[in-house]
């Protein structure tokens, strides 16, 4: 398996190492909205508001055949 490749070169798209602060700011502007939903009395927003993992810093994949660096395993 030393010599295996990657057939089909689609790779992530990144610019962080991590999504790490992304998450926790988005989680804590979850709780924030739940807080003060809560106090006026209102249902706080569907968890699926917050957190949307394509404004990250870390988002989605692409088609690369130019870069042989993709098909490596």
């Amino acid at each position: 398996m030393s010599r295996s490749r990657r057939k089909i070169p689609i790779a992530g798209v990144t610019t962080a190492a991590s999504d790490k602060p992304f998450k926790q700011s988005e989680h804590g502007r979850e709780r924030t909205a739940a807080k003060i939903a809560l106090a006026k009395g209102d249902e706080p927003a569907s968890r699926k508001a917050f957190g949307d993992p394509w404004r990250g810093e870390k988002d989605g994949k692409a088609f690369r055949p130019d870069d042989p660096s993709v098909y490596r395993k």
